[in-house]
């Protein structure tokens, strides 16, 4: 499956000088080389978290544990479609995984 292009503009309109790449079929925005937020092929954002952030990120809408091949990726967070509708939305959960990837 590809990943959402309409998402993936929106994201690109939020950070337009970070580096991108595809890769685990969709699309990641990397800072320095560290991946920030990936727009994912199955729909929605998987997006970096600050460690000691996560129980609050993962307390929002949407938003689940980000687990590969049955094991949590600690650090990472899946964020539904729909809870990235809006623009609001969308910018913090961006803004979230940016200054992750930044401090990482």
């Amino acid at each position: 499956m590809a990943y959402d292009e309409s998402l993936a503009e929106r994201v690109r309109s939020l950070v337009p000088d970070l580096a991108e790449k595809r890769m685990f079929g969709g699309l990641a925005f990397l800072v320095n080389g560290h991946m920030s937020v990936v727009v994912r092929g199955k729909g929605g954002l998987m997006v970096r978290v600050d460690p000691a952030s996560l129980a609050k990120a993962l307390a929002e809408p949407g938003a689940s544990e980000a687990v590969m091949r049955g094991r949590v990726m600690t650090g990472w967070v899946i964020v539904e479609p729909s809870a990235v509708d809006r623009a609001v939305d969308l910018r913090r959960w961006v803004k979230r995984g940016v200054s992750a990837a930044r401090s990482a």
